[in-house]
């Protein structure tokens, strides 16, 4: 689960795509620790650099105020975005947060309800009536949405 917190937006002087070291809060808003994120907490992300921007989830790492990245979605066609050395991190949600979801482990083959959603990671939905091909020793493990989410 991820860590919710408010008015959490930081600078970064980070170049490239890897993960981000945070500097200062943004006048107005506080760190990410003092707005009470710890070593350790997942928190959806949201980056913006000009006209680039980046959705996704990353660790917080106190010890050296850093952000690993993973994002969902980008203006970079949903991949790292490459930073100049002048964006701004903030804390967000996305609407997986604000719809209950249970998590289940697929091995075999199993039919999709179509009152729910489904969802297998990175925002990929799986359409309802769809075959699913899991490789023999594999699993797939798929959120399973109480209702299905605006899109």
């Amino acid at each position: 689960m991820v860590k919710l917190v408010n008015r959490a937006k930081m600078s970064t002087s980070t170049t490239g795509t890897g993960t981000i070291a945070l500097s200062s809060a943004e006048t107005g808003y506080q760190s990410f620790t003092d707005a009470g994120v710890s070593d350790g907490d997942v928190v959806v992300y949201v980056i913006e650099d000009g006209d680039n921007w980046e959705l996704g989830r990353g660790i917080y790492t106190s010890s050296n105020t850093s952000l690993s990245r993973s994002p969902t979605e980008s203006s970079n066609s949903g991949s790292t975005i490459n930073l100049s050395g002048e964006a701004k991190v903030f804390v967000s949600s996305t609407a997986n947060e604000a719809y209950q979801y249970t998590s289940a482990t697929v091995s075999v083959d199993q039919t999709l309800a179509s009152n729910v959603e489904y969802e297998t990671g990175n925002n990929t939905t799986v359409d309802v009536g769809a075959t699913l091909t899991i490789p023999s020793d594999s699993q797939l493990v798929i959120n399973t949405f109480a209702e299905k989410r605006p899109l």
